[in-house]
Order: structure tokens, then sequence, then C-alpha cells
């Protein structure tokens, strides 16, 4: 889970408003590779070429899927089951 102290988000919070809305202001048909690119980048800037920091940075990867997913599609999939009818 991605929960870290509210003092411990704030030094990212200026760069990740900055990068939201450059990533926002992108055409959609760009948008999935720039932050492909992005969090490649970020992956291979903070994890040293060994196979056990890519299991760790693959295990991030899921967890981030998971949480998205939890957080945010699910209850979206929810609202909508309840505007249309489930299936």
């Amino acid at each position: 889970m991605p929960y870290i102290k509210q003092e411990d988000r704030l030094k990212y919070e200026k760069t990740l408003t900055d990068l939201i809305e450059i990533l926002k202001s992108q055409p959609t048909d760009k948008l999935d590779g720039e932050l492909n690119y992005l969090l490649t980048r970020i992956l291979k800037g903070v994890y040293q070429p060994k196979y056990f920091n890519y299991n760790r940075a693959m295990g991030v990867l899921e967890c981030c899927k998971l949480e998205f997913y939890r957080r945010v599609v699910a209850p979206y999939e929810d609202t909508k089951i309840k505007e249309s009818g489930d299936v």
C-alpha cells in the first residue's frame, strides 16, 4: 500500500503536481507511452541492476496496479453498477 506519512509526501508534491499537469496536457494518443517512459525511467534510476532489485521493482508495479484497481477502478465500477444495473 502506498501509505506514507503526510509529512513525507511534502517533498514530492511540487514535482508531482508539475508532472501531472504536463501529462494531462498531452494528447490522448501520446499519454500512455509517455507515462510508461516516466515510470520505466524512475525504476531504472532507482533500482541497481540485479535480479533481486528487478524482482522488487516488478512487485512494486504489481502492487501499484492492484492499489489503483482497489482505490480507483472498483469504486468507479460500483457507481456504474448502481447507475446501469449489474451484469
